[in-house]
């Protein structure tokens, strides 16, 4: 293939990714171009989250605050550029928490550098747990490695750290999922139990994707996504 037939190909490939964003964007409930775009729906908000810098453009749509996706196009450059999510808030002590769960199904792909993420917050957003389903490409936790364990139906390599803002406890699971249940009360109980909190007060359980980079373009489908708090 010589460079001018290559480029028309790469060219084409490009525009073929931006119109299958646009054409589920244009077909959804509600979508937004906008880095701050917010969506109201069921007593969860949909948000496209765009907060790093360096970011390219993104795109979000939503059917529901189950079902939602993004279109991203993000520098292959270091740094989180967005989280877009969907967030249901709980606002309820841990202790009083009969259950805490949740389920989800996604649809990601296996280019750029990102993670599928829980982005749990508690007493006030002093402490944030994340939980990474599945993660692609040159990305890491913050802080240290602390132990290996099977907590809340997975098993993952647990660090601790801090971003400067409030502590952060990362659960990466062992290995890529793209569909399951967690138990998140459980989790929680795990880390109370080992000292790093008290009986907290669990604020908002986000989910989404943490996206670094997605050069050229990524999209990123959230099937189904739901958080049950008994």
């Amino acid at each position: 293939m010589n460079k001018i037939m290559r480029a028309f190909v790469v060219a084409m490939a490009a525009v073929l990714t931006v119109s299958l964003g646009t054409s589920t964007a244009l077909a959804a409930a509600w979508s937004s171009s906008d880095r701050w775009g917010t969506w109201s729906n069921g007593g969860y908000t949909v948000r496209n989250n765009v907060w790093g810098n360096g970011h390219g453009p993104q795109s979000i749509w939503a059917n529901s605050y189950s079902n939602w996706g993004v279109w991203a196009n993000h520098p292959n450059t270091g740094g989180v550029k967005a989280y877009p999510h969907s967030e249901k808030v709980v606002n309820r002590r841990l202790s009083s928490l009969g259950s805490l769960s949740s389920s989800f199904n996604v649809s990601y792909p296996n280019a750029g550098a990102y993670t599928t993420a829980y982005d749990i917050w508690a007493n006030n957003n002093a402490y944030e747990i994340m939980l990474w389903m599945n993660k692609v490409g040159a990305v890491g936790p913050i802080g240290s490695w602390q132990a290996s364990v099977s907590v809340g139906g997975h098993s993952w390599n647990v660090y601790r750290g801090s971003n400067g803002s409030n502590e952060v406890f990362s659960f990466v699971r062992t290995s890529n999922t793209g569909s399951g249940s967690v138990d998140i009360k459980g989790i929680m109980n795990w880390i109370r139990n080992r000292g790093w909190f008290g009986d907290v007060t669990v604020g908002a359980v986000q989910f989404g994707y943490e996206i670094t980079s997605s050069s050229g373009g990524l999209n990123f489908t959230t099937n189904s996504y739901s958080v049950s708090a008994g």
